[in-house]
């Protein structure tokens, strides 16, 4: 196969063009003049250079990787079809049968957007965040500040990377809540490796977390594999403070996806703190140096 880049150009600039910043959960703001997305905000939703989106909507650069064309489907919010036609015209074959999807249906897109007074994130099967609202970056942190390979569970909290921005869906838990956390996403990941064991992504994940991190080695071998369930989370909140919110797990079976949503019950402090959050978005409440 090979790459038709005038068409892939064409497919690129096109799909930029129809997606709103509100639907994947970044500011609109008041100044814009370019229809649905800026090259720069592509680039940072699919972790690569302003440089590399360019050159190819302008036909020209190097090959894209499997991983890149990947990135850019779930940022431009690509269905099936559109994905495939991007693989097929940068020359690569779609993902096959067998490997853990990492494409998020529109219908699930529009699902966390209409969810707009809460929290909401989806998983794939080993653990990586594939979207979220524009309330989960309000709650966690901005996803959009970690580069794609750090958007995943495990590696946030089994490799902790000191480049990483200080607040994650992680790093955001109480220290209280770790072991629980820990147990959970590792159950969740060895129910995963049991149903694509031909996946070489899971597999380069379960290599580097077996190699770099004794606390999941030591768990590997004694959790049993299991599913994301809905439980309770405490998130400590650097404006907020700490929030005990209820973390409902919806699975989408043909993905093998899961959607989590953040709430808490009305008339709480917390229903008011996600309140305020909706309010706040991203900023900070802190006072600025002078």
């Amino acid at each position: 196969m090979t790459i038709n880049r005038t068409e892939l150009a064409a497919v690129l600039r096109r799909a930029r063009e129809r997606v709103r910043p509100e639907h994947v959960g970044l500011p609109a703001g008041i100044t814009r003049r370019t229809p649905g997305l800026r090259r720069e905000e592509v680039a940072m939703l699919a972790g690569i250079s302003v440089d590399y989106v360019v050159r190819l909507e302008q036909g020209r650069g190097p090959v894209p990787s499997v991983q890149v064309l990947g990135a850019l489907s779930r940022a431009l919010r690509l269905d099936d079809d559109a994905r495939d036609e991007v693989f097929h015209l940068a020359g690569s074959a779609p993902p096959g049968p067998g490997r853990v999807q990492m494409h998020v249906r529109p219908s699930v897109l529009r699902l966390i957007d209409r969810v707009a007074d809460l929290p909401a994130i989806v998983l794939s099967a080993k653990g990586d965040v594939l979207a979220w609202n524009a309330m989960s970056s309000a709650l966690h942190g901005d996803w959009t500040e970690l580069p794609p390979h750090r958007r995943n569970l495990n590696r946030l909290l089994f490799l902790p990377d000191p480049t990483d921005p200080p607040r994650t869906p992680v790093g955001a838990a109480a220290p209280e809540d770790r072991a629980a956390t820990a147990a959970h996403i590792v159950s969740g990941l060895r129910a995963a490796a049991a149903r694509y064991p031909d996946d070489p992504d899971l597999a380069a994940l379960l290599r580097d977390l077996r190699t770099g991190s004794a606390e999941f080695a030591a768990l590997w071998e004694t959790e049993q594999a299991g599913t994301w369930r809905s439980h309770r989370k405490r998130i400590d909140h650097p404006t907020l403070g700490p929030l005990v919110l209820d973390c409902d797990t919806l699975h989408v079976p043909d993905a093998d996806q899961a959607v989590i949503v953040y709430s808490a019950e009305p008339g709480t402090p917390e229903a008011e703190a996600l309140a305020l959050l909706r309010v706040l978005g991203t900023q900070s409440m802190e006072p600025s140096e002078t």
